[in-house]
This record gives C-alpha cells, sequence and structure tokens, in this order.
C-alpha cells in the first residue's frame, strides 16, 4: 500500500531542506511560503496547492517529483487514479503519475484537468513542459501569445518565463510532461534564491 502524499511530501521536504543546509526561515524566505505553512506540511497537516509544490520546487532547486515522489517499491508500477491524490491550483488539477530518471533528465508525468472559468498562472520554472490534449480546448503558454490547442494536439515549451493555462469553452483533460535537467535530487541552493 503506498504512503499518502502529505506524509511523502513531508519526508522528502524536510529531507530536503536539511541536505541544503537550509532553516524553516530560509526556505520561507526563497520560496515565499509563510514558516508556519512550512512547518505543517514539513509536519504532514499542511494542505499544499500547486502554487505552494512549484515554489518549493524552485526554491530548493529540484523537480516537483523529488517533494512527491515515494521511492520504488518494485520493478513493476502500476498507478490506480483513484489512489493518487489531486493537487489543485487556481484552474489546474493535477494527479503525479510518474516520475522517469533518464541519464541526464527528470520526466514527470501528469493527467491534468483544466477546470473552465479561471486561469493557471506561473511565473516560470527550470525544464520544458510537453501538453498533449484529449479532450476539450486548451489555451497554454506565454500569457501574452498563448497556443490555443485542442484533441490530439500538443505543444512543448521552455517553462522559465510565465505562462497560463486555461480552458477555453469547457473543462480540459490532457497530459502534462515536464522535464527538468538532472541534478542527482540535490538542491541547488542559492541558484533560485533571490
Amino acid at each position: 500500500m503506498s504512503r499518502p502524499a502529505g506524509q511523502v511530501l513531508a519526508g522528502n521536504l524536510r529531507a530536503l531542506r536539511e541536505l541544503g543546509g537550509l532553516s524553516l526561515s530560509e526556505l520561507a524566505r526563497r520560496s515565499g511560503i509563510a514558516k508556519g505553512t512550512l512547518s505543517q506540511l514539513e509536519s504532514g497537516t499542511g494542505n499544499p496547492t500547486i502554487e505552494t509544490v512549484f515554489s518549493l520546487s524552485n526554491a530548493l532547486g529540484v523537480p516537483v517529483s523529488s517533494l512527491l515522489t515515494a521511492p520504488a517499491e518494485s520493478e513493476v508500477v502500476l498507478v490506480r487514479g483513484a489512489e493518487v491524490e489531486v493537487l489543485s491550483g487556481t484552474a489546474v488539477d493535477l494527479r503525479m503519475l510518474r516520475r522517469l530518471d533518464l541519464a541526464d533528465t527528470v520526466v514527470e508525468v501528469y493527467d491534468q484537468r483544466v477546470r473552465p472559468g479561471e486561469t493557471q498562472y506561473s511565473p516560470g520554472h527550470t525544464g520544458r513542459e510537453h501538453v498533449l490534449v484529449t479532450e476539450g480546448v486548451l489555451r497554454v503558454g506565454p500569457p501574452t501569445d498563448p497556443y490555443e490547442v485542442g484533441p490530439g494536439d500538443y505543444v512543448c515549451f521552455p517553462a522559465a518565463g510565465p505562462h497560463v493555462y486555461s480552458a477555453v469553452d469547457g473543462p480540459v483533460t490532457s497530459i502534462l510532461l515536464l522535464e527538468y535537467p538532472s541534478t542527482g535530487d540535490r538542491p541547488a541552493i542559492g541558484v533560485h534564491g533571490d
């Protein structure tokens, strides 16, 4: 049986913070997340949003999956969608299905649902985003010139700059792949800090 996502995040967050030699106060400063919230996340009692997890990923210099993935227990990986916790943001619900470590690259595989009526904004992060729409019409990419993609369409773009996700007419179902350079899961302390 798998560990609940909150417990996985708690253990990984504490380990990565300690590996980087960061206090809770310093991680709060770098991530823009309140120290009390970080304390709750490390104790497994917090309820993180997409924005929170991506802020932590950027502050620690690691892929999101380094925070959300438990170590593999078997050679066979079977993911039951109903058992994966949803990470929600303003307009997007993500379920991380898999992390793939490929030589010098980490790829995270997500089931992504975009709710109509809101826009999900990302200030940017390392890597590239790959999106394959399976249902609905999605507006995605730079806020000033997003791409419109429908069922069967694929788009890939650098994720370093600001980007948005919004459903055009109704709900959108898509597969999101986040591609990062591998860091060996060692925090790149100082690289993303202000």
